[in-house]
């Protein structure tokens, strides 16, 4: 396959174009200071960062970090920051995989309007799972794509599953490449 098609997506973006710049209170920023729960997708909140599932996942185990700061460009991350981001992303890998064998992860972001971020001006990674033959007909021909499993679901493995992820864990474990 020389692409690789979400076309529902669109919907998602055209509606985060709509939305007027400074008008609507940032979904990082407030989620910062909320309690984790199922019911809002968080699943953990440091005083510097924000780990959540995300509503409209690419795949089952679609999870987001990001700084608690309102931070838009990884230059203004500062050093403290920086590090533990890295540290949550390496948590998270080792819960997602821990809770879902996966075969492979994305890990990225979008910074800017132009580059596809979906909530502009506060920067958060994307770990995406991924499996062997996990695209199928759906998100072609249907422009729907298909998760087999409810998020609340998926919100219940994965805070199990970061319960025990932390450093020591992903040492005894072995980090999957």
């Amino acid at each position: 396959m020389d692409r690789l098609w979400a076309g529902w997506r669109m919907a998602y973006i055209d509606g985060a174009r709509s939305k007027k710049a400074g008008k609507e209170p940032c979904l990082f920023c407030g989620l910062a200071k909320a309690k984790p729960g199922p019911k809002n997708l968080v699943l953990a909140v440091t005083p510097r960062v924000l780990v959540m599932m995300n509503l409209f996942p690419y795949n089952t185990g679609h999870v987001m970090v990001a700084p608690t700061k309102h931070i838009g460009t990884l230059a203004r991350l500062d050093s403290e920051d920086s590090a533990e981001m890295s540290e949550w992303l390496g948590r998270v890998e080792t819960a997602i995989g821990s809770a879902y064998r996966p075969d492979g992860f994305n890990l990225g972001m979008n910074l800017g309007r132009t580059a596809g971020a979906g909530v502009l001006g506060h920067l958060h990674w994307h770990i995406v799972p991924r499996w062997n033959g996990d695209t199928n007909f759906m998100p072609v021909t249907a422009s729907t794509k298909v998760l087999p499993e409810a998020l609340d679901r998926t919100y219940a493995k994965l805070a199990r599953a970061l319960e025990g992820a932390g450093p020591s864990a992903r040492r005894r474990a072995g980090r999957r490449s």
